[in-house]
């Protein structure tokens, strides 16, 4: 695979390229390493496209995975205690998680353990790879990212997804870069309050 467009939001661009050249090198290596053809297997059951041979998100994802494993990135979970007390929850969300648990208990609450996951992780920089439904991109990147960050895991956030050019040859209902760049900038210049990186790639 390429990559066909990508995206700055608060300097993550430039933050990788001063800070963490080897990773953004990295991340273009993996991308670059990606077999498109390989992960054309999928075989459609949708009306307008029955019977055509359209790209595996699965597939796609397995590739990314062995690449960026292969080069030490891994996958990462914060675990988090919440409770359905609002003023609670402003207070505790960045405290130590033991702490977390022994707050909402003593004020008479039931602790729900939670958490929250990103794919690849590498020296503070993480990586989620989308080429699900359109609903996850901004799960990714207005809570995981925002989530890491806020809880000083990462620096930058990288999200990954398919240019429409690709998108086209997938299943209905997957994001892809075009849509979601401008989701991200109507948001704001400081919307999330994470510096991002956004990555559309081709075949």
């Amino acid at each position: 695979m390429k990559i066909g467009a990508e995206y700055s939001h608060l300097n993550g661009i430039e933050y990788l390229k001063v800070h963490k050249p080897n990773l953004w090198t990295e991340v273009k290596d993996v991308i670059s390493q990606v077999d498109a053809a390989a992960c054309k297997t999928k075989v459609s059951k949708e009306k307008s496209k029955l019977g055509k041979l359209i790209y595996s998100p699965q597939a796609i994802n397995t590739e990314f995975e062995f690449g960026f494993n292969s080069l030490g990135w891994r996958e990462h979970r914060r675990n988090f205690w919440v409770t359905h007390d609002e003023k609670l929850l402003r207070k505790i969300h960045n405290q130590p998680i033991d702490k977390q648990k022994q707050i909402i208990e003593k004020a008479g609450y039931k602790a729900i353990l939670s958490y929250t996951q990103t794919d690849f992780l590498k020296e503070r920089v993480a990586v989620e790879v989308q080429f699900g439904k359109y609903t996850f991109v901004a799960h990714d990147l207005f809570v995981k990212h925002m989530s890491f960050f806020d809880s000083n895991i990462i620096d930058v956030g990288i999200e990954i997804l398919p240019m429409k050019e690709l998108e086209r040859e997938m299943s209905s209902g997957v994001a892809y870069y075009e849509r979601d760049l401008l989701n991200l900038i109507r948001q704001g210049r400081n919307v999330p309050a994470v510096p991002l990186v956004l990555i559309g790639v081709l075949p």
